[in-house]
């Protein structure tokens, strides 16, 4: 395997805190951003569904039309990062998610705010990429999990504006207003990131289009990416579609809860997400120094994230917050599969391997929200409640298809 590129040059690296300054935190910034985009939905569905007046299936739709040009981006963007990197191709995509943002604010119609969802999608689609892009350009390889882990804690951060505080900021200004306020939020966004990441020389940037395309063709061609490929898009795209949507119309409908306990619980349960993607990082950067394969903590986190799925399938403690929360703590592990697809391939690799997978991980986002949606509506809605047995079998499918992807990645790969 080849060696990382670091910064170093004639006076070494940049220290730590210029690094987390000029990088972490920019593109934290875009990457909070995209969850709030992401996450705000399960908060206005609401206000969608009174002045829209949308069924189950219109509302997952809409949301996840995000999902459905986020995943398109991928590969084209994967082969953008490889080739002009990612300060770049993040603050020009940053730029599209504020027009979504504003045509989002003045539709009137189910196809105009789809359309305007699906036009945000396309500008955050580098949130996640363009940052591990970065940190793979920037930071030292041993230190990926930790640093991929306090940088999706920004994310995380993103999910829970999106919940309660969002909810109070309801009752000052209308959703269109709030949406405005976006536009703006992903202007300055963009501006930060250019101005503010420095240029890494990369020398695989000269490399041809046919050359990119090579690469990404040898990563979908590797046993080992589609070992770890179904479990990771099967829990991070399930956990996606239903933490940004789902997660409020089940504490409406099976835990019975009002407008502002639906909106505490998400709060709490992004804040569970927030904390967990900082835990899982310092946990699976004291495995690694114990000597346990990052593989090894990842597996460890699906088995206990399966567990805390079957709970909520099967709403065997409706009423309790604890899976919730603890849904949010683990619902990330897999995302451990970034860090081992970039230190598994060539460098130079990384951007179009993170991307490669992360194709699969946001169209499974976009078919679970929408297909979730489909199945509830095999019930008929009791005083605008969809009957429990409904979300039992959405969740308890979803579940069925998460633990024969997890028993497939056990299965050795042949050299």
């Amino acid at each position: 395997m080849e060696e990382t590129p670091t910064a170093a040059g004639p006076a070494g690296p940049p220290p730590l805190i210029r690094l987390v300054a000029t990088v972490l935190l920019p593109f934290g910034l875009g990457f909070f951003l995209s969850y709030l985009y992401r996450s705000v939905t399960a908060v206005i569905a609401p206000n969608l569904i009174a002045e829209v007046g949308l069924a189950a299936t219109d509302l997952g739709l809409l949301a996840s039309a995000y999902f459905l040009t986020y995943a398109a981006m991928q590969l084209p963007l994967g082969l953008g990062l490889d080739r002009f990197g990612p300060r770049r191709m993040q603050a020009g995509l940053i730029l599209i998610s504020s027009i979504g943002a504003l045509c989002f604010a003045f539709a009137e119609s189910r196809n105009g705010l789809a359309l305007a969802r699906a036009l945000i999608g396309v500008g955050v689609c580098g949130g996640l990429m363009a940052s591990l892009k970065a940190i793979t350009l920037w930071f030292p390889q041993e230190r990926w999990p930790l640093i991929n882990g306090i940088f999706m804690t920004m994310g995380g951060a993103g999910a829970l504006v999106a919940t309660e505080p969002v909810e109070l900021l309801l009752h000052l200004i209308d959703w269109r207003e709030l949406f405005l306020g976006l536009a703006v939020l992903s202007v300055v966004t963009s501006m930060v990131i250019f101005f503010a990441v420095p240029e890494k020389e990369q020398p695989t940037t000269a490399a041809g289009f046919r050359q990119q395309v090579d690469g990404l063709v040898r990563i979908y061609r590797d046993p080992v990416f589609w070992r770890l490929a179904p479990v990771a898009f099967l829990t991070m795209g399930a956990g996606m579609a239903v933490q940004g949507l789902w997660a409020g119309p089940w504490l409406r409908d099976v835990a019975l809860l009002d407008r502002a306990d639906v909106a505490r619980q998400l709060f709490f349960l992004a804040a569970a997400l927030t904390a967990g993607f900082f835990v899982n990082g310092v946990f699976a950067d004291v495995m690694s120094r114990r000597g346990v394969p990052l593989i090894q903590s990842m597996r460890i986190g699906l088995i206990a994230l399966l567990a805390v799925n079957a709970v909520i399938a099967f709403q065997l403690f409706p009423n309790s917050s604890i899976p919730w929360i603890m849904f949010g703590l683990i619902g990330n592990a897999s995302a451990f599969a970034f860090p081992i697809l970039s230190g598994y391939f060539p460098a130079e690799y990384s951007g179009r391997s993170n991307t490669a997978l992360n194709v699969f991980i946001f169209g499974c986002a976009f078919l679970t929200q929408f297909a979730i949606g489909w199945i509830l509506d095999f019930w008929t809605p009791i005083d605008g409640r969809y009957p429990a047995e409904g979300y039992q079998a959405a969740f308890g499918i979803l579940l069925g298809l998460q633990v024969v992807a997890l028993l497939w990645s056990l299965v050795p790969v042949r050299r």
